[in-house]
């Protein structure tokens, strides 16, 4: 595993210890859906609309996650992005909940889960990142 990404961010997952001091500061939605895999009802997350500069992070251990400017409007009711800020900070595991196979992503830092990717987005990826906003926090420009 690496420890670096790309962009010089340390990867090294937080000590248990941490992530619990961490993980006790969320509430009950956010921790339903970081910690198990949960998912917000669409057209309600808070950053759906948010059109501001900046990059949105994770809501648990504060890697940059994805940047404004990969931010589109999918229509899905969740805030979809094109494209990672560090394709490194993202790792994707299959998962078949559900009844279907789908591509769910995570922190590559904590493991914290996000949403999930689908390959019907925009060019130049053809990618779209589907996130629960209770995943991310917003860090402005």
């Amino acid at each position: 595993m690496k420890t670096r990404s790309a962009s010089g961010y340390d990867l090294t997952p937080p000590a248990v210890e941490e992530l619990e001091k961490r993980a006790a500061t969320l509430t009950p939605e956010e921790r339903h859906i970081l910690l198990n895999q949960g998912t917000e009802r669409p057209f309600c997350g808070g950053y759906l609309d948010n059109k501001e500069a900046g990059f949105y992070a994770c809501r648990l251990c504060d890697l940059p996650l994805f940047r404004s400017q990969h931010k589109f409007e999918s229509g899905t009711g969740w805030p979809s992005f094109a494209d990672c800020f560090d394709a490194d900070h993202v790792r994707s595991i299959e998962d078949h909940s559900h009844g279907m196979i789908r591509t769910e992503i995570r922190c590559a830092r904590c493991d914290a889960h996000l949403g999930h990717v689908f390959p019907d987005g925009p060019a130049p990826t053809g990618l779209r990142y589907c996130l629960n906003s209770a995943s991310l926090h917003f860090v402005p420009e």
